[in-house]
């Protein structure tokens, strides 16, 4: 399951990265694997809007096809 396929208001805890440059993208917000994500809303042909420590992060479709996570 990808960060693309939670909806709205559900929780998962993040299991797999695993493209370097995006690893290092999520690190900058404190992303990492086994930290636990809320998924805030899905806009239509947009973003996933994730939410994390208290901050709003909004991931491009193909970026979050490829962030793996699990229930």
């Amino acid at each position: 399951m990808s960060l693309s396929d939670l909806i709205q208001g559900q929780k998962a805890r993040i299991s797999h990265i695993p493209d370097e440059n995006l690893r290092t993208q999520l690190l900058r917000f404190g992303i990492t694997t086994g930290s636990e994500i809320k998924c805030h809303c899905r806009l239509p042909f947009g973003p996933v809007v994730l939410q994390f420590a208290g901050q709003e992060i909004a991931l491009g479709r193909t970026l979050a096809n490829q962030v793996h996570v699990k229930q």
